[in-house]
């Protein structure tokens, strides 16, 4: 039998620092839905701005934290089908759809005006169990470990990014913007595209992050703050400018960035979030009649192949978890990323 209580990585204002760790019930399902033990839960960015009260999204608090898991099935609801008690799945994120709108109905939930998410909309998985929809399941392969899965929700962020929404052919020169988690799975998603050169930016305090852009196959990285941006891009190619600039950073000056920096009918993919305020002309984008794309979320389809890609070890992400450690340790595994000491950090209850 299962304990009443468990502990869990609370939310429970909306000040910076209103996070602890308390014990809350352990959730019980509805017909649809399945209670997960949770077999690891990674550290998003999107919790740490949460953490810091940073974020630019409403949230519901009292919260779990906690939206990129994997776990094991351990109940099911009476109308659930197809999963049973011991499989061991990930879960996607749209929590809380309304099913009726267009965008549901036509299999693009992720941008249903009424979704919530694990983490800010409902109780999220940084605790011993979480209760989660039976459509949002996937099941894994036992050779997919739960460390590694738990980086299939950041991946399938990328995969959206990359795959769906930009268009990478062999050869292409792609820029990533930022070189945090989603960037870094830009880069690599780039890669496996067939893209020819790749340059990941970053800050001074990104060092460490360079250098593995480096170890997971970017061609050039560069810091910013010391490194003309526009005069690399000069020395590239014909000197025109990149095919593609993937924005992973969320800040204004960073897409000014792109916009200087990406060719002429080229590409500019935004995936990173941030509340300020462009600031800029965006004639740029005119004069060079240049695409740009928002990218946001996934559906079932990108979880599928991007599951396909972790179990093959055609996308290997398990350099990219630099710290792995328990539940308790949440508040060392926020400070590691929030400084750039990892790249990711993954928690196990």
């Amino acid at each position: 039998m299962r304990m009443a209580t468990m502990p869990a990585v609370v939310q429970y204002g909306l000040n910076a620092g209103q996070v602890e760790l308390r014990e809350v019930p352990v959730p019980d399902v509805g017909e649809d839905e399945v209670l997960l033990k949770v077999g690891a839960v990674s550290v998003c960015g999107s919790d740490i701005h949460q953490y810091h009260a940073t974020h630019s999204w409403p949230v519901n608090v009292p919260v779990i934290l906690g939206h990129e898991f994997t776990g094991t099935v351990v109940a099911t609801g009476n109308a659930v089908r197809g999963f049973h008690e011991g499989d061991r799945v990930v879960s996607e994120t749209a929590a809380r759809i309304c099913g009726q709108c267009v965008y549901c109905r036509s299999g693009q939930y992720n941008v249903c005006p009424q979704r919530r998410g694990f983490g800010y909309g409902i109780n999220g998985a940084m605790a011993g169990y979480v209760r989660a929809p039976a459509r949002c399941l996937h099941p894994i392969p036992d050779e997919l470990v739960f460390e590694v899965a738990a980086l299939t929700e950041p991946s399938c962020v990328a995969y959206t990014a990359v795959v769906e929404r930009t268009t990478i052919r062999p050869g292409s020169s792609v820029m990533i913007l930022g070189p945090g988690l989603i960037g870094l799975l830009c880069m690599m998603m780039a890669k496996v595209c067939g893209a020819g050169t790749l340059v990941v930016t970053g800050l001074r305090k990104d060092s460490s992050r360079l250098e593995l852009a480096r170890q997971l196959g970017a061609t050039h990285t560069l810091n910013t703050e010391v490194e003309d941006l526009a005069a690399f891009v000069r020395s590239l190619g014909d000197g025109y400018g990149v095919d593609v600039v993937i924005d992973a950073t969320g800040v204004s000056a960073a897409f000014q960035s792109a916009m200087e920096v990406v060719r002429p009918l080229g590409q500019i993919t935004k995936v990173g979030w941030g509340p300020t305020p462009l600031g800029a002309s965006l004639d740029p984008i005119v004069q060079k009649a240049v695409t740009i794309n928002g990218s946001f979320s996934h559906t079932y389809r990108t979880w599928e192949r991007v599951i396909a890609l972790l179990a093959s070890g055609q996308l290997d992400v398990s350099a990219i978890a630099g710290l792995v450690t328990s539940m308790d340790q949440w508040q060392q595994a926020f400070e590691a990323m929030q400084s750039s000491a990892v790249a990711k950090a993954v928690l196990r209850p």
